[in-house]
């Protein structure tokens, strides 16, 4: 997540949807937008997304709602870039929400529905739809499954107008170009406009954003600083510069093998951690011969041989 002056924040920014979101009628206006179904009062849930996670390389600004009569929870996230296994980050986000609810002493057969909303700057599919809907089917007789996961993935770039309300145009063309100011007679649109302009005058969110810049610039630094001293203890006689990349793929093995020790895929873990997906499944292969007991400090060793060999 890069970021930028507080005031130039648009609701496209993942900070902005996220302090916009926070508010539960604007949460619930959009959940009941996006599903076409009545929504009643929702609590959101945000302290333990707005946090530095070291395992994300970043800071996760997902929404998290509630519904207080029914308990159906909702996850919505602003994408503005298409990355790598965003399909499975839902899947991520659904297993969540249902481990929230077991460790609260709730069984199976309570849980509730769980909805995952993607608000993309693009196209994730590529069909030109404002919204794509899914849900468990059987492949043989189109029976849906009924097990209560709902994933949703809306795009700016649609042209079906005529299969989605008008509401969720403006509402999606307003989050395509949110200067352009075509949509600002909507009512939905113009609550959040006004919204996004007064908390940029608040003190808290801003010092929330500030706090935010302070956390990324110091795990930056420190990441560069463990990656600088362990490169130059493990690269000493190759140079200064294979140190350093020494040093950057311990920490990514390090990082790698924690979650293989979860049960993560590699599709999981390359989203996760941000990285290219084919370095993942290249640590992925070579941890596989040290489970369960990963040694990232041999894992790295023989990753290093296997790409000296290659380059020889």
């Amino acid at each position: 997540m890069s970021i930028k002056n507080f005031k130039a924040l648009t609701i496209k920014d993942s900070f902005m949807f996220f302090a916009v979101m926070s508010d539960p009628n604007q949460c619930r206006k959009l959940l009941e937008m996006v599903l076409e179904m009545e929504i009643l009062e929702v609590a959101v849930s945000g302290e333990h997304t707005l946090a530095y996670h070291p395992d994300y390389r970043g800071v996760r600004l997902d929404v998290l709602a509630k519904e207080k009569e029914t308990l159906r929870r909702f996850n919505v996230e602003m994408q503005a870039q298409q990355k790598a296994g965003l399909e499975r980050r839902s899947r991520y986000y659904h297993s969540q929400m249902d481990m929230d609810v077991l460790l609260s002493g709730e069984s199976y057969e309570t849980l509730p529905d769980t909805y995952v909303i993607f608000v993309c700057d693009f196209d994730p599919f590529g069909k030109k739809k404002y919204r794509y809907r899914f849900e468990m089917t059987c492949e043989e007789t189109e029976d849906k499954l009924k097990d209560g996961t709902y994933t949703i993935f809306l795009s700016t770039k649609g042209e079906n107008r005529e299969e989605v309300s008008e509401e969720l145009v403006r509402f999606l063309e307003y989050v395509g170009d949110p200067g352009s100011g075509a949509c600002s007679g909507d009512t939905f649109v113009s609550s959040l406009e006004s919204q996004i302009a007064a908390i940029k005058k608040d003190r808290e969110w801003s010092g929330k954003y500030m706090l935010l810049e302070i956390m990324m610039a110091e795990e930056r630094k420190a990441g560069m600083q463990e990656g600088r001293e362990v490169g130059l203890q493990e690269g000493r006689e190759a140079g200064l510069q294979e140190g350093r990349e020494a040093g950057r793929l311990y920490q990514l093995v390090e990082m790698c093998c924690r979650k293989l020790a979860r049960g993560q895929s590699t599709e999981m873990i390359a989203d996760a951690l941000e990285a290219d997906v084919d370095e993942i499944r290249r640590i992925v292969q070579a941890a596989g011969c040290y489970a369960p007991n990963y040694d990232a400090e041999k894992i790295c060793e023989e990753l290093l041989e296997m790409q000296q060999k290659s380059e020889t």
